[in-house]
């Protein structure tokens, strides 16, 4: 009997696979995922749809939750008048883009929850995003809302039918970017670095204000300027690219942002100095940022960031890995409950004061401006870390040594974690989802590479056999989903989109250039392959988001408005990260049809780029790729000389650079341009001749090189 109340107590959520959605199972509100079955039924009982769309790492989400979706005259209120339908954004990625488009036609802005009002064939009338429980400071209260909107359908149908139809018409628009321009060239990548340049804060690093994100992107297309003559005016704007993402990496690693004891970096700076941030903690943001401060390394030997980068690592190996069967998790949630807004990683000073000893509080407390003051509005004591000033200044205030000053913050770090351990931990959502994934597998070899770890690298290739494995087919594609995290099975497949196959396709390339395995390479041009025959639009050109529909397939909703991803939102858009695995994979194999699709698809979005400008540069990254030629170094051989030509070749990072290695047993088997010049070279077959270098640029090879000097001076001749 007891059982029986307790399924009654439950809403269609109980059988959902994301964590999300099942957080809110014993709402009293009568909720159903995302289906056909929810559309017929709305249609069949004429009643308009509330589609509520958040993440289990969202705050608001959870505020909004426990305030109206918990509460009994609410609850009562939705299920009386509408089909009440829950999202999961990370799970169900392309319809979030939609009705985020949707809100903001409406609104004029988007985020998380994501309110929308439907008619029930799914046509958005109505949006927002958080609505508090009742009126309050100018905003209406979600009661108030949903009345007013159930009204409206049931009295104004019309008025609804016609709103809803001109923001269907609104997204539409915005999705159909006309801006073809032929043969874009290094003005255009020219023009994005100077965009990026003018909104640098040169006062606290980054980009723009408060919100303050890190744009990764906007660092990356920063430091491939930084090195070369031939963006904009040459040395002048390379040394201002440098000095931007330099300073940027180097203030948001010293910024409350990034999470000084566990390492990795939370979503975003609520202020502009990069103290008090969004605590949240996502993989993609952590995957690029990852690949950031490598590529700041490899270019500037900049020590700090190596620490960076394998403090970033150590996290994710702790927090966000599958480290029995390989994979990476989707995110750590802000917050342990509603109540403490990130008191998980902030600290009183009384708290620091419990776990340290006198000497390292003085060190600690100066070094990461821990005071009776702190910086959280809901409770001024609470400090969050950051670092004001420098190791040396505190040890001189101290009247101590430096090399005592440091022992002493090292001991303080380490009993700071031991007793925030011990504190209730945020929720770590142990989805693995096959896109978050293809960018962190991709930084993981990169950073293991350049920082020489091989368990790193070993860890990145797991990884990349159990996504392959589990959700890729040839026949059906990708999947979005490898797994769900406790050990939930999902009811159906969800089909993967363009990001998918993008970032694993670049994955799977990453991975044969470190290890020479033609698998590897097979898997990237099958997937390519999927990409254009699944996503690219042969009339208009560029890619859709989501695949062709079949033959007789109705989408639901705005399901059935077509995108083509331009703008990085937060992870690097769709279409110019399929335009460059398309150049990378045609610089190896030769094929026209790569080069020829690569380019219509940057053509297309060419004359309305600029624009977009800050948020346009994964597309700056692209075209730089294009119109720099493709070098490729190939380091054959193993031991010691062969890792020093390695370490050589991937110095000072360049978008347009890829090392590769092989054994000499590999060479028989090769992409088709290699195959055309690497076995013919001389000294290849012969082992005495040792390791050595060649470098290639698709079209011919240089001589091949045994010593460090000796390969400097050919990457300076291709480079």
């Amino acid at each position: 009997m007891e059982q029986k109340q307790e399924e009654k107590q439950l809403n269609g959520l109980s059988k959902a696979a994301s964590a999300y959605l099942r957080s809110a199972m014993h709402q009293p509100v009568d909720w159903h995922e995302w289906s056909e079955e929810a559309f017929a039924l709305a249609a069949e009982e004429n009643k308009p749809i509330l589609l509520d769309i958040g993440a289990v790492w969202c705050h608001w989400c959870h505020v909004m939750d426990r305030e109206s979706y918990e509460n009994e005259e609410t609850a009562k209120l939705i299920n009386e008048h509408y089909v009440a339908v829950k999202v999961d954004r990370d799970e169900r990625p392309d319809v979030d883009a939609r009705y985020q488009a949707a809100v903001a036609a409406i609104s004029g802005q988007g985020g998380w929850p994501l309110t929308a009002f439907l008619t029930p064939e799914g046509k958005p009338y109505f949006g927002g995003t958080y609505f508090p429980p009742d009126d309050r400071h100018g905003r209406p209260g979600l009661p108030r809302v949903l009345r007013t909107m159930a009204e409206a359908f049931r009295k104004r149908r019309d008025e609804v039918n016609e709103s809803a139809g001109s923001v269907m018409a609104a997204i539409e628009h915005n999705e159909s970017f006309m801006g073809r321009i032929g043969n874009p060239g290094p003005e255009l990548v020219a023009k994005l670095v100077n965009a990026i340049l003018k909104q640098f804060d040169a006062r606290s690093g980054g980009f723009g204000s408060q919100p303050k994100f890190p744009h990764s992107g906007a660092i990356d297309l920063l430091l491939d300027a930084s090195s070369r003559v031939s963006v904009g005016d040459g040395e002048v704007v390379g040394e201002q690219s440098k000095n931007a993402a330099m300073s940027t990496l180097q203030k948001m690693s010293r910024g409350g942002i990034y999470d000084h004891l566990a390492g990795g970096f939370h979503r975003y700076s609520v202020d502009d100095r990069w103290v008090v941030p969004h605590f949240e903690k996502m993989a993609y943001d952590n995957s690029e940022l990852l690949k950031n401060y490598v590529h700041g390394f490899q270019s500037f030997v900049e020590l700090d960031f190596a620490r960076v980068a394998k403090e970033i690592i150590r996290w994710m190996d702790e927090w966000l890995s599958d480290r029995a069967r390989g994979g990476f998790y989707a995110s750590q949630d802000a917050d342990f409950s509603l109540d403490d807004d990130g008191d998980y990683f902030t600290w009183t000073r009384e708290e620091a004061a419990d776990v340290l000893s006198v000497e390292e509080l003085a060190v600690a407390s100066a070094y990461y401006d821990i005071g009776e003051i702190g910086d959280m509005h809901h409770n001024p004591a609470k400090n969050v870390l950051h670092i004001r000033g420098t190791i040396e200044g505190v040890a001189k205030s101290n009247g101590i040594s430096v090399d005592r000053a440091k022992e002493l913050l090292a001991s303080a770090k380490e009993k700071m974690y031991a007793a925030r351990l011990k504190r209730p931990t945020p929720y770590v959502d142990k989805t693995v989802y096959v896109s978050w994934n293809g960018m962190c597998i991709s930084a993981y070899l990169e950073a293991g590479r350049v920082l020489d770890l091989p368990e790193v690298r070993a860890f990145a290739l797991k990884s990349l056999d159990r996504v392959l494995m589990h959700a890729w087919d040839p026949q059906r594609g990708l999947a979005h989903v490898v797994a769900y995290g406790e050990g939930e099975t999902a009811r159906q497949r969800i089909a993967g989109i363009l990001d998918d196959y993008v970032f694993l396709g670049h994955a799977a390339l990453d991975a044969w250039e470190m290890t020479g395995e033609m698998r590897y390479f097979s898997a990237a041009q099958a997937i390519a392959d999927a990409i254009v025959q699944r996503f690219y639009d042969p009339v208009s050109g560029g890619f859709f988001d989501t695949e062709t529909a079949a033959d007789g397939e109705k989408r639901i909703g705005a399901l059935a408005t077509r995108r083509k991803p331009l703008q990085d939102t937060p992870t690097p858009a769709g279409n110019p990260v399929a335009a460059a695995l398309l150049l990378r994979l045609e610089a190896l194999n030769g094929r026209e049809d790569y080069a020829v699709k690569a380019l219509d698809t940057l053509e297309t979005f060419a004359g309305i780029v600029e624009h977009f400008g800050l948020y346009a540069s994964s597309y700056g990254l692209a075209l730089q790729r294009m119109v720099q030629r493709p070098v490729q170094i190939c380091i054959i051989g193993d031991g010691a000389d062969a890792r020093r030509l390695e370490a050589v070749a991937l110095a000072r990072y360049a978008v347009n650079k890829s090392v590769i290695r092989f054994r000499r047993d590999q060479l028989a088997e090769l992409p088709p341009m290699l195959a055309e010049t690497l076995p013919h070279l001389p000294q290849l077959k012969d082992p005495a001749s040792g390791s050595i270098a060649v470098v290639c640029n698709g079209k011919g090879c240089l001589p091949p090189v045994h010593t460090v000097d000796e390969l400097i001076a050919a990457m300076n001749q291709a480079l």
